[in-house]
């Protein structure tokens, strides 16, 4: 079993789609791994060597921010962001969208779900 950046890859997939289970390497990013190490992205998970594996394991942890650093700096950003006091940090701070999309309707995801209105009487069944 391939372990990187304290991922366990799953076993039965290709290298390429392997490498992104792990935060912060996408497709692209995967597909420049796998060239800049020579490996081939058709190859499964369970068939890489040992040496393939530490090729992997060395560029990923020597050129990319990943996994813990990664969601570290992110959540670092953010909180920046509320504690100066801007527009997008307020945005965060609510629970809104912060990148200008509309909220009369929509932005259930951000908003949650709908609450109801005290006082508000449906409409009678004919």
């Amino acid at each position: 079993m391939a372990r990187i950046a304290g991922i366990d890859l799953p076993r039965e997939k290709r290298i390429e789609v392997a490498l992104t289970y792990i935060y912060g390497i996408g497709q692209p990013t995967a597909h420049d791994i796998l060239q800049e190490t020579a490996v081939n992205p058709d190859t499964r998970v369970h068939e890489l060597s040992d040496d393939d594996v530490n090729k992997l394991r060395r560029v990923i942890e020597n050129r990319y921010k990943v996994e813990g650093a990664l969601r570290t700096e992110v959540s670092m950003n953010i909180k920046r962001l509320m504690d100066i006091g801007c527009y997008r940090g307020m945005r965060h701070k609510q629970g809104l969208p912060v990148r200008g999309q509309r909220t009369h309707t929509n932005a259930r995801t951000r908003k949650g779900p709908r609450r109801a209105v005290a006082g508000k009487k449906r409409a009678p069944k004919k």
